[in-house]
Parts: C-alpha cells; structure tokens; sequence
C-alpha cells in the first residue's frame, strides 16, 4: 500500500507548529507494512487543497489528510472535500449525539459552530471521534481511499489506531514491519559507523536494513526487517553483539531514555542521588526527577550558578574560585563532594562549565565543561568541549553528565 500524506495548516508553513502528525504517521502507517511515498504540508486554503489532491500520483493507493476539521472559519478541509467528490453535506444524528454529549460531559455551552461539525458529506465513511468534536472521513474515489483526519494530535492518532489502520490492514492484507532501534550516546556518527563496519555487514548478508538516526548527543540504530516478527530473534542477537561492541556508549533500545536507565540502576543498587549544577541551571535535575517514583532515589539539588552561590551554598572554598575559577577540575570537584554531604546521598554528581555564547578565553573557551561525580569510594571527573552554541552546550551537558553517571553505576 503506497500513501501519501497531506497536512493543511498554515501553522506547520510558518514554522509555529512542529508536524509531529506527519512523523507519527509516517513511523505508524511504516511499522504497518505501508509504504508513505510523499508527505506535504499546505495551506488551508481551498485552491491549495484542490491543488493537492489533484497532483496525487497514479500508483497511490491511500491519502491521508490531516488538519482543517475544527469549527472555525478557517477549517475548510470538510467543505473542500465535499466539493472535489461531488457530496452534499448532512447532519448526521449521531455524530451530533456524541459532540452534544461532549459538551455536557464538561458542562460547557454548544455554539452554532459546534453543531455544523456534525454536518458530514454523505458519501463518506464516518469515522468516529471519542476524544474530540471533529469526526474523520474515509472516501473512495478511482480505486483510491481518502481519509480525513482531525489536526489534534492525540485525536488523529485515536481514530488512525482503533479505526483507520484496522480498516486499512484488512484491505491491503498488509504485514507489519519489523523494527528495533538501539541508543547510543557519546559518539559521532562517523566514527561509530568505523567502529561497527564489520558488524554492519552482517546486517545486511542477512537481507536486514541498518539506518543511522542521529540527533543532538544521540545516534539512534535502527534495524528493519520485511518479514516482521520472524526475523526478531536474529535482530535480537545482533544487538547483543553490538553492546559488546560499543559497552561505553550504547545504553538501550527504543523508547528507552538515560533517566529511565539510571533510575533503575540507582533501584537495583539501592542508591541515592543529588545533584549541584552550574551551566545545566536545573536541566540535569530536571532529567532526573521527570521519571516517575524518582523521589526513591532522587534526594533533591543545589542550584549554583554564582560564585556567591557556590561559596554559600556548596561550601566551595572562595579562595579555589579565585586560584582555580568557577569552571575548573577543583571546582567541580568542591561541588560533587560538598554536595553529596549536603544533600545526604549516596552519589552526587556536579557540572559547571561556559555554556556561551561569551564569557569564554583562550584557556577556558566557550564550550568547556567539568563534570565531576563522587561517591563513598571517590571522585572522578571528565573534561567536555562543545560548541558555542549556548542551548546545544547545556543540551550535550546533562546527556553526557547522564552517561557518566550510567557507566559509574556499571562499576
């Protein structure tokens, strides 16, 4: 099954809405056994819908369109639709019992507005809503099928998972995809592509894809297969291979996240942490502390940013400030160790550095970082150097302040 999709909004042009439906549609409609040969996004307006659809390739077999559906004057796809298959639209009773009931489930009044949402085209297939007011619309026209879909995210995903894909799978006989993707943090693409060449190969000796999917501090490996589940134990053994491989910077798999990670570790070892942050103003606990049932090993954090704070605060000597300077080995060091006193657990980790985009001189520029983390039996520290890009800088911080702290609780 080939799809296209199409998402109206002029939000997703100018940049002040991120398509997040086009990419969970195109991992979704993927992981199904389809194959998405085009995604646009356009302009709620008429004449660029019309536009659109019309430019839609011979060998499509499915449309997706996403946005347009709500209640306001600017919602024009229902109406587009209606006109480009020839339908006239009708109130339907029981897409008007639903919204009804949507509004008073949450004591709120109905508008004019609200109650056209249950005016449909009549030669479309209804596609409930139980999370919204704006129902969706499969139509079929020259051996291909087109589906409407509401532009709130977690609304279209509702209807696209109970009902769409369901009715798709069963038209198209389609056979799920097959993926894995394994994590990795603290490499470059490059040089992890060199360090795995040999295992690469066997990939693909076994008819599997490999892509690289990297993002900021991360390198996703995704492993794809045709077949479905029946290659999954051959996928599961290759993976094994690679953290072998690659034991210092692989750390999970799929929807895994550092924090996740960690926590579980510092729960089987009966551990507890804290953390003093300078440059990561909060960020690093922030990471921490998102993971539900955090408060089991999370004890809490200094935040301090100025040297008054870090005297004060984190009893760093003011005199090592003035020798060593706020971002230094010593400094990191005072703060870790002070800090893991102060707050009471058993390992606390530190960052302080010159995330930019000044403040930076020829010993100490732009980008260095100190990350230190003590425990009852010591202190290491690691030495970082990133860009000059202040949000990237603190970004790749707490990353890689998180992975030390995983391979620490390796130990």
């Amino acid at each position: 099954m080939k799809v296209e999709l199409i998402s109206i909004g002029d939000e997703l042009l100018i940049g002040q809405t991120v398509n997040t439906n086009a990419s969970w549609l195109g991992e979704t409609l993927s992981k199904s056994g389809a194959e998405i040969i085009k995604t646009v996004a356009i302009s709620d307006k008429k004449k660029e819908i019309i536009a659109s659809l019309n430019a839609i390739y011979d060998d499509t077999d499915c449309i997706i369109i996403t946005g347009g559906l709500g209640p306001t004057k600017d919602d024009i796809t229902k109406y587009t639709l209606a006109e480009y298959f020839g339908s006239k639209l009708k109130q339907d009773k029981h897409t008007l019992d639903k919204i009804e009931s949507f509004f008073s489930q949450r004591n709120r009044p109905m508008l004019d507005s609200n109650y056209k949402q249950a005016e449909l085209p009549v030669d479309c297939t209804i596609l409930e809503n139980d999370y919204g007011t704006a129902a969706g619309m499969w139509f079929e026209k020259n051996n291909k099928i087109f589906i409407s879909l509401p532009g709130v995210p977690y609304e279209m995903r509702g209807i696209m998972t109970e009902q769409a894909i369901p009715k798709l799978k069963k038209r198209f006989k389609l056979k799920s995809m097959y993926y894995k993707t394994a994590l990795t943090q603290g490499i470059g693409e490059s040089f992890l592509a060199e360090k795995i060449q040999e295992w690469e190969d066997q990939i693909y000796k076994n008819g599997l894809s490999l892509a690289y999917l990297p993002s900021s501090g991360i390198v996703k490996l995704r492993i794809s297969s045709a077949k479905g589940s029946d290659d999954a134990a051959m996928i599961d053994t290759l993976f094994a291979e690679l953290e072998n491989l690659i034991p210092n910077h692989f750390f999970g798999y799929d929807r895994d996240t550092l924090p996740q990670i960690i926590g579980q570790q510092l729960i089987d070892k009966k551990l507890t942490i804290g953390t003093v942050e300078s440059c990561t103003a909060g960020m690093l606990a922030s990471q921490i502390s998102s993971i539900p049932g955090a408060s089991a090993y999370y004890e809490g954090a200094l935040l301090t940013y100025s040297y008054k704070i870090k005297t004060s605060l984190a009893n760093v000597p003011a005199d090592l400030i003035q020798k060593e300077g706020a971002v230094s080995e010593p400094v990191a060091i005072q703060m870790a160790e002070n800090g893991r006193n102060i707050l009471g657990a058993d390992i606390c980790i530190s960052t302080t550095g010159i995330a930019g985009p000044g403040g930076g001189t020829e010993t100490k520029p732009v980008g260095m970082v100190w990350i230190a983390i003590a425990t009852k039996d010591g202190t290491t520290t690691k030495k970082m150097q990133f860009s000059k890009h202040r949000e990237r800088n603190i970004r790749m911080t707490v990353l890689s302040a998180l992975n030390l702290l995983r391979l620490e609780l390796r130990k």
